[in-house]
């Protein structure tokens, strides 16, 4: 059985796309190759989770973006009907963990992101940990805040996040006025 630390989820399949076994797969990846290059990919079930389930082995054939959607039509050799399509609904997209790419400076995978000790700078104390990151015009860090069930949505920018710090698990944050009210 693999390890979760073997695998990227790159992608949520959302729907079939036409009547061929295309597949709509919303993406967790900004790298569009994930999509539309062929090659090896696999899918972990819907509700499954890695560790107590073997990803099924796959192989893109081919992909295109949908701009207006924010979503990616892809095609598996596999998957040849509709019907196969929709029993793939949830479904996640995982490449190998050994086929990340590299990083300019500044640039994070989310996975080593997630966790990772959120800590005020100015008020010099731990408020939350990192469950996600919203891509939009600018990337947000979704925080659920120490001792609380809410969470915040912090910009992921230098002047707001100047400190991430992989090996000691921490993000150092400079609110401005405002941003940690509720």
């Amino acid at each position: 059985m693999s390890s979760p630390d073997d695998w990227l989820e790159v992608g949520k399949i959302v729907a079939p796309q036409g009547l061929r076994g295309e597949l709509r797969v919303y993406p967790d990846s900004d790298f569009p190759e994930r999509f539309m290059e062929p090659g090896q990919r696999w899918l972990l079930p819907a509700g499954a989770q890695l560790g107590k389930v073997e990803p099924r082995e796959v192989r893109l054939v081919s992909g295109r973006y949908l701009n207006k959607q924010n979503l990616y039509v892809v095609k598996f050799a596999e998957i040849s009907d509709r019907t196969s399509a929709e029993n793939l609904r949830g479904a996640k997209l995982l490449v190998s963990a050994a086929s990340r790419p590299p990083l300019e400076e500044g640039e994070y995978h989310l996975m080593d992101l997630m966790g990772l000790a959120v800590f005020d700078r100015v008020q010099q104390a731990t408020i939350g940990e990192v469950i996600g990151l919203a891509a939009a015009a600018q990337d947000l860090l979704e925080v659920k805040l120490t001792d609380s069930e809410q969470v915040l949505w912090i910009p992921f920018v230098d002047e707001i996040v100047p400190m991430v710090d992989l090996v000691a698990r921490r993000v150092e944050i400079e609110p401005p006025p405002g941003l940690l009210e509720l």
